[in-house]
């Protein structure tokens, strides 16, 4: 228990493959085959509805160690293999203060999939942990974001990928209505604001966490799971609140993920009391 601990913090879920690690050429055949469906074409219908991957991109895959990143790796290969674009990629992790044991983890799991990625260290985690201890998943949010950003235009790229899934879209949804007391949601793409020429994707918008983890359990891929030295030590979690909340919903609603989903894209703007375009804020009252 005590090495699981290692790998998964105090509070969090510890995910235990089905069956031992298939060879990769089984992996990646199920991407197509077995998860075609569920994973592959919701990948390729993103990239298409949001003009995600363009000719002459170049792309930085951002490796967290979890399993949605490394999912994410594994389509853009299948969409390299399959030609669908003219693109290149490189495949980006930090290491933001990782104890030793999910560092080899992250590692181990990249070299077993071929996914040749280039790691880089920060010391974030101990930064975040004195200036907003009580409230640091949003800190630690901005400054990896930045460190990725900035590596991956360090290395010529226009385009930062994040391994963001539909359950992140609908949770981040709710997170802001309940404790931010605005309606936004997570965009399939925006540019940066800070890094000139630079564009942030996330390919796995349509993707279900569900899915992606019967993916890992099917293969016996075991992946970092809150590799966070900090939030494990919090005995709450407002994302994990929401998605309580969302799973006890589905039961009397099985669409309301959906629902909430489809809300972001169905605003009437007829009957909401205020918005705000480019910083400006407007009301139902205006002329």
């Amino acid at each position: 228990m005590k090495s699981m601990e290692k790998l998964a913090g105090r509070d969090c879920e510890v995910r235990i493959p089905l069956s031992d690690k298939k060879p990769l050429k089984d992996i990646e055949k199920s991407i197509i085959k077995t998860y075609g469906k569920q994973l592959w074409a919701k990948f390729n219908k993103a990239v298409r509805d949001f003009q995600l991957v363009e000719e002459g991109d170049k792309i930085a895959a951002a490796i967290s160690g979890g399993k949605d990143s490394l999912i994410m790796a594994k389509l853009f290969q299948e969409m390299q293999k399959h030609g669908v674009s003219n693109f290149e990629l490189e495949y980006i992790a930090m290491d933001p203060g990782f104890n030793e044991a999910n560092k080899e983890l992250l590692q181990s799991n990249c070299e077993y999939l071929n996914i040749p990625v280039k790691l880089f260290a920060s010391n974030i985690f101990n930064i975040v942990d004195h200036i907003a201890a009580n409230y640091p998943c949003y800190m630690c949010a901005r400054m990896r974001r930045g460190a990725l950003y900035s590596k991956a235009q360090e290395l010529g790229c226009n385009k930062l990928a994040l391994g963001h899934h539909f359950d992140d879209i609908i949770e981040t949804t709710l997170l802001n209505m309940f404790y931010a007391g605005t309606f936004k949601t997570m965009l399939p793409k925006l540019k940066s604001s800070n890094f000139e020429n630079m564009e942030l994707i996330r390919p796995m918008y349509y993707i279900h966490e569900k899915d992606i983890t019967n993916f890992t359990s099917h293969n016996g891929i075991f992946a970092m799971n809150c590799g966070c030295v900090v939030a494990a030590k919090k005995t709450s979690s407002k994302r994990r609140e929401v998605k309580e909340l969302i799973r006890e919903m589905k039961r009397t609603n099985p669409e309301v993920d959906q629902a909430i989903f489809s809300a972001a894209r169905n605003v009437n703007m007829d009957c909401i009391l205020g918005w705000q375009i480019n910083g400006k804020k407007y009301s139902f009252q205006d002329d």
